[in-house]
Formats: structure tokens, C-alpha cells, sequence
């Protein structure tokens, strides 16, 4: 496979072999492609993207031979600019460098495909107007980032100068991350480091996994508490992969209360669905003042239905 950039669009030249034979051609772009998903290439076969054998090709569930060659134009993205919008923001810290907030699970934090409003993003162009530019047109201030369904604390940067500082420390392993998680089942050892590395799932590629040769990923965990079936651990990340908690948890046989992605087989979920996704929340953030040097420590309680859930499993255990 080549890469080839012309201007602004990508070309992929890719040939089937003999373990493509078979395989539809949506199915056969997202596997060669590490950023495509499924629904964008089936949107590229049918906007003429795809050259099959010399021929434009826009049949997605064409089955491949051994030896048929695809070419794949991939367009520049879009530029959009994110727009500020009136979004209520829980601010937990606030001065002239920096934002401490405790998102809500079910916003995502910056604009992407299927998400270009009601994010993060857009509710701190609308809460102020001096962002760090550092992160990017579509992640202005955006220091790190939590999962959609993640609740908790993140950090927004609104100058350059904290943004590099922050960013510094992040990339130093200066910043504390805790989290808490509801896991399933029993887990043992009571404490634990995991460092398994972590990289793009070989197959599903919007999904992470434990990969041989994968990014360095640490993660500590020690058990709060075990209920029956269930356990809640306090987590820390020294790395900060994507998805590196449920991944690493999922791997251990411990996988998030919750996780669709990453729970193995039916598992079950507490009555009435108390938690409507997983049940992970960052608890606590610790750093360096990126101008003054000051010590920050900062906590967000658990959300409602996370605290709802462990007041149920507190009542069955006894």
C-alpha cells in the first residue's frame, strides 16, 4: 500500500490478496485505511471515490478478488469553524489562564463527524472568547480530552503560553489523573499495575486494543469497595491512550460497567439500567499553576445515577 498526497486529498493504492478474497469493498477500505470508518467509505464509493481495476466503482458490496487493485481518493476535510453557543458548563476553577470542568456524561468535547454542535467546544466559545489556539481551529483550549460517555474533570487552557505549560506537564506525566470505575466481577488483586501497551484495533477501527509492539500505556488501580458481581476501583493513569482505562480493564476480564465496546459477551447491567452508559467518571485532577507554579487539587463527585447505582448495590450486599 502506498500513501501518496496530492495537494490537500489523500490516495491510497491498495491491491486484495489472497486474505481479502471475498470481502466487500466497504469492509476491505476500513481495514487498510486506520481512519476510515465504514459508513465513510461507503460514502466515498458512492461519491465516485473508488477505481477498481482502472474502473470508477460504485458497487460497496462488491466482493474482491486476489489481485484486484483499488484506488482511493480520500477529499480534504471540511474547515469548519466551531460556533459558541449558550451551553450550561459546571466551572469548578476559573481565572485568567485556565478552566477546571466537570463535563457531563454524553457531550463529547470537541467538533468532529457526527458531532459539528453541543460539544465542549462550543459551549466554552460561548462561556469566553480568549481560547488557546494552540489545539487547533476544532480544539481551541482543549488540553486533554475524556470520552463522550465519561463524566468528570478536564482542563481548558485560554492562552497559548498555559497551553504549552499544561501541555508540557501532561506529556511529563506532571498532571494527576484519578478516575473512578464500576466494574464487573470480583477483582484481584486488590492493587495492580497494568502495562500491556495499547494501539488501534487491528480489525474494528474505531476501537482500541492490547497490541504487541502498541504505545507504552500504564494504568494503577486499587479496590474501593467489592459488591456482589461487581467491583469500584479507583484508577490512575500515567498514560494517556485513548480508551486506555476500559481497554486495559476490559483485558484483565474487568471490563467497565457499561461498555458496549469493550464488555465481553452479555455481562448483564443493574436493574432498570441505573447507569445508561459506563460507569467511569474523572474524580480528581492535580497540576502545577501553568504561570504561577501554584499546587491545584481538584475533585467533582460522582454523578447522581453513578451514585444511585452504588446505593442500590450498598443495599443488596446487606
Amino acid at each position: 500500500m502506498t500513501d501518496n498526497k496530492t495537494g490537500a486529498a489523500r490516495e491510497k493504492l491498495l491491491t486484495a490478496g489472497a486474505e481479502d478474497t471475498g470481502s466487500r469493498l466497504d469492509a476491505f477500505l476500513t481495514r487498510q485505511v486506520n481512519d476510515l470508518s465504514r459508513s465513510r467509505a461507503q460514502k466515498l464509493i458512492e461519491d465516485s471515490r473508488v477505481v477498481l481495476n482502472q474502473s470508477v466503482c460504485t458497487d460497496k458490496n462488491y466482493r474482491l478478488k486476489t489481485g484486484d487493485r483499488v484506488t482511493l481518493t480520500i477529499p480534504p476535510p471540511e474547515k469548519a469553524n466551531p460556533e459558541p453557543e449558550e451551553i450550561a458548563l459546571d466551572i469548578i476553577y476559573e481565572d485568567g489562564d485556565l478552566l477546571v470542568i466537570n463535563k457531563p456524561r454524553g457531550m463529547v468535547v470537541h467538533p468532529g463527524p457526527g458531532h459539528y454542535g453541543g460539544t465542549m467546544v462550543n459551549a466554552l466559545l460561548g462561556h469566553c472568547d480568549d481560547l488557546s489556539g494552540i489545539g487547533g481551529v476544532m480544539r481551541p483550549g482543549i488540553v486533554h480530552r475524556l470520552d463522550k460517555d465519561t463524566s468528570g474533570l478536564l482542563i481548558a487552557a485560554k492562552n497559548d503560553c498555559s497551553h504549552q505549560a499544561l501541555s508540557d506537564q501532561l506529556k511529563n506525566r506532571k498532571i494527576k489523573r484519578e478516575y473512578v470505575a464500576l466494574v464487573h466481577g470480583e477483582v484481584k488483586p486488590i492493587r495492580g499495575v497494568i502495562t500491556v501497551p495499547i494501539a488501534r484495533h487491528p480489525r474494528h477501527r474505531k476501537k482500541m486494543a492490547v497490541v504487541e509492539g502498541g504505545r507504552e500505556a500504564i494504568t494503577r488501580y486499587r479496590v474501593l469497595k467489592h459488591f456482589d458481581q461487581y467491583s469500584l476501583l479507583r484508577v490512575n493513569l500515567e498514560t494517556g491512550r485513548t480508551h486506555q482505562i476500559r481497554v486495559h480493564l476490559s483485558y484483565l476480564g474487568y471490563p467497565v460497567l457499561g461498555d458496549e465496546a469493550y464488555a465481553k459477551g452479555d455481562r448483564g447491567q443493574l436493574p432498570g439500567d441505573l447507569i445508561p452508559a459506563h460507569a467511569l467518571h474523572a474524580y480528581r485532577l492535580n497540576f502545577n499553576h501553568p504561570c504561577s507554579g501554584k499546587a491545584m487539587d481538584f475533585r467533582a463527585k460522582l454523578p447522581k445515577d453513578f451514585r444511585k447505582a452504588l446505593y442500590w448495590l450498598k443495599g443488596k450486599q446487606l
